[in-house]
């Protein structure tokens, strides 16, 4: 998605080989005309899947995933990095590592919300290492329901995530494929591929 290459181009801070900061449109201020123009584009890529519900897990995966599901016409859920005091122990549990953090949380989402006829469309901030995603994945299955896929904002393709969501028959759709993080440039991999053709 150029507009969404552009402003990591234009706005991203590359902070290490390992590290994209984003913060001044996707996770700390939002650009909400960016964010309307993903949600656009992963309504588009699961427009034929029956999606009845967006999953992601809170923050920085709400305001992207809020677009989709309002072009989708569907509910959002997000899943809690805390428990809240009113929610009751009828939950899904899932544990997920955050290499960025270096923490592990247990995220939770309410039994009322999700039902074994949905059709849940996982959306997320950034694909690394895939541990998000599979803990979300974990709570879809939890629930009898059907992961139609997983759309992701900006994926660290040098990293093994979606590797290893592919490898067990997920379907990833990446909006922006970052193939290195080098000397304060990002460098996306249908750019290498456009360099090979020429």
């Amino acid at each position: 998605m150029e507009q969404l290459k552009q402003a990591i181009r234009e706005r991203g801070n590359v902070l290490s080989d390992q590290v994209l900061k984003v913060d001044t449109f996707l996770n700390h201020q939002v650009d909400v005309n960016l964010m309307a123009a993903i949600g656009e584009e992963f309504a588009r890529l699961f427009s034929e899947s029956g999606i009845t519900k967006v999953l992601t897990i809170e923050s920085s995966g709400i305001a992207p995933s809020f677009m989709a599901a309002s072009t989708l016409g569907t509910p959002l859920i997000f899943a809690r990095k805390k428990k809240s005091l009113t929610m009751n122990n009828d939950v899904f549990v899932s544990s997920v590592y955050s290499f960025t953090k270096q923490e592990t949380n247990d995220i939770t989402v309410s039994k009322d919300f999700l039902d074994a006829g949905d059709v849940v469309l996982i959306i997320d901030d950034f694909l690394a290492n895939g541990q998000a995603a599979l803990g979300l994945i974990d709570i879809v299955h939890q629930a009898g329901a059907h992961v139609a896929g997983i759309g992701i904002v900006i994926e660290k393709s040098f990293q093994d995530g979606r590797k290893l969501l592919e490898e067990q028959g997920y379907r990833v759709e990446s909006l922006a494929r970052v193939h290195q993080l080098s000397e304060g440039r990002v460098t996306f991999v249908d750019e290498l591929t456009t360099t090979k053709t020429k």
